[in-house]
């Protein structure tokens, strides 16, 4: 899918997705709070949290793509991060306190092996340091207490990952820094990763740098800097807004006539088969999520497939009418 923004057209609230590439140093709250600024809107999201240290894409909702936050968390990520092998930290990042070193740094061959084992579905205990809450409080909270609370293990899965030895021959990590490239699912922290491959090398590893290079259909090819934005008019940058639909773009599409249009609009379900008159197509199933599209709306509802007296129907979850 391309990545070149489809200009959203002109309402009376900035709507659609921007794809920011987040700069580091500052939080993903601080780069919505600069695009309310810069958009003249209080209606302003994100989704997919990246640390203060992180780069990359960040998805930006504003208006009624706002309301789609909550179904966008599943969506999978690809990141390119650094490994420094031979150091372990509280934050498993280069940020943290130092907690242990070590100068018996395995080869190249014994450090790809490990980072290839994590591929596939696995379980991974979230770190201290995270957003995750227990018992109503953030663990990084608790964290910066000097509390430590049992984590349940979480599965998750890697697609792909490789591993590139990073060519510093002037730099005395020469032999212990490395670049991943990792394809994952929702809830993968790769500082974790990262601390994870250092133990079973029996080294040590953290995350020295991490920068996330897609999310979902959206990719760095279609995201801009906050100075870039800076530097356009207010038209230039309602013109790179990406219609809320996008944000659904892998999901089937299902066209109501005008008038089931009105019935799922006022909160009906539609009945599959007197949709499309007694012959439901294949590959509908109960939970399956799809784009509502009307004849005078547009799309307007993100919709779920459901069973209403015996019978397969359609009907809205969340409507993005403006």
């Amino acid at each position: 899918m391309s990545d070149t923004p489809i200009p959203s057209p002109k309402t009376a609230e900035p709507d659609g997705v921007l794809i920011l590439d987040k700069p580091a140093g500052i939080t993903s709250f601080d780069c919505v709070a600069k695009i309310r600024r810069l958009y003249h809107t209080k209606k302003v999201g994100h989704t997919g949290t990246l640390d203060p240290m992180a780069t990359g894409v960040l998805p930006i909702l504003l208006g009624r793509a706002a309301k789609a936050a909550e179904y966008l968390t599943a969506e999978d990520k690809r990141y390119t991060a650094t490994l420094r092998l031979g150091m372990t930290t509280d934050t498993e990042d280069t940020t943290g306190a130092v907690l242990s070193t070590c100068d018996d740094i395995p080869e190249e061959d014994a450090v790809r092996a490990a980072v290839l084992s994590f591929l596939g579905e696995s379980e991974q205990v979230p770190p201290m340091y995270s957003a995750l809450k227990v018992n109503g409080q953030k663990l990084c909270d608790l964290a910066r207490q000097g509390i430590t609370v049992e984590r349940k293990p979480r599965p998750i899965t890697i697609s792909a990952i490789s591993c590139k030895k990073q060519d510093r021959s002037c730099d005395k990590h020469d032999s212990r820094t490395y670049t991943l490239d990792v394809s994952c699912s929702k809830g993968t922290y790769i500082r974790t990763l990262c601390a994870d491959i250092g133990k079973k090398l029996a080294c040590g590893g953290c995350m020295a740098s991490l920068r996330r290079t897609q999310s979902g259909n959206f990719t760095l090819a279609g995201a801009y800097t906050l100075d870039a934005l800076e530097a356009m008019t207010d038209d230039e940058r309602l013109a790179l807004l990406c219609p809320t639909e996008r944000l659904f773009a892998d999901l089937d599409n299902i066209v109501l006539p005008s008038f089931y249009e009105r019935l799922c609009d006022n909160g009906q379900e539609i009945y599959l088969a007197k949709l499309y008159r007694g012959r439901i197509p294949d590959g509908f199933a109960i939970g399956q999520k799809l784009r509502i599209t009307g004849e005078n709306k547009g799309f307007f509802a993100l919709g779920e497939v459901v069973m209403k007296d015996n019978s397969l129907a359609v009907r809205a979850v969340k409507k993005f009418v403006i």
